[in-house]
């Protein structure tokens, strides 16, 4: 890579909006700087908030973000399960909502499947694609800890939930597990990072890049 990839660097905090995919937002911040761009996770399309965007020679710090905990906003519809667990598959069961929600069952350390609509690899393949391709296939289980949950708020058909969790945990499999899916996901924070200090990719200036030595401070 040319030296002039290493610049600018730094680590941006984008709010990405629903529709777009990560890559797209991290492409978008790529054409803006020239410079060699990665990311420390990405969200579903449907998915909006935050995405730590890292810049330069800010990429080889990735490993130093990846892992932190990750805390969302979402919003379930406990009146259906959809194939991807989200608003964007289809419909795999109707039912009613439940009276009383056993929230205990999804707090602390779960083992829950992966969503059929995922980047794990099955049989060295994406299961998304998989999915994609209308192929069946046992998802595996994957372990997580969800550290905070709690009820913002609830109505005859949703409840909106504050999540904490460590990385990698799928929300759209804890909304599967209440018998749902997730209609809305925000991202609003991942480790000390927060959404209320992004801004939206069109609104990104390579002035809004956070040093290196200060985000790592941080965590």
């Amino acid at each position: 890579m040319p030296a002039r990839a290493l610049e600018p660097a730094g680590i941006a905090l984008v709010d990405k909006p629903a529709g777009p995919s990560s890559f797209a937002v991290v492409a978008q911040i790529r054409r803006m700087t020239g410079a060699r761009t990665g990311h420390a996770g990405t969200l579903d399309p449907f998915a909006t908030g935050l995405l730590v965007v890292l810049s330069g020679r800010a990429t080889k710090i990735a490993p130093r973000l990846v892992g932190l905990d990750k805390r969302y906003l979402t919003t379930v519809d406990l009146t259906a399960t959809t194939t991807t667990g989200d608003p964007e598959g289809d419909v795999v069961e109707r039912h009613d909502p439940p009276e009383e929600l056993d929230l205990d069952a999804v707090r602390g350390v779960v083992e829950l499947p992966v969503p059929a609509a995922s980047a794990v690899k099955i049989g060295g393949e994406r299961a998304y694609r998989l999915h994609r391709r209308g192929v069946e296939v046992e998802m595996p289980l994957r372990r997580s800890t969800v550290y905070a949950l709690e009820v913002v708020d609830r109505d005859d058909t949703t409840v909106t939930l504050d999540l904490r969790v460590s990385s990698g945990t799928y929300v759209r499999a804890i909304a599967a597990a209440l018998g749902g899916h997730c209609r809305a996901l925000r991202r609003t924070e991942v480790g000390p990072f927060s959404v209320e200090d992004a801004v939206a990719p069109a609104a990104f200036t390579p002035q809004c890049l956070i040093p290196e030595t200060e985000a790592l401070a941080a965590l």
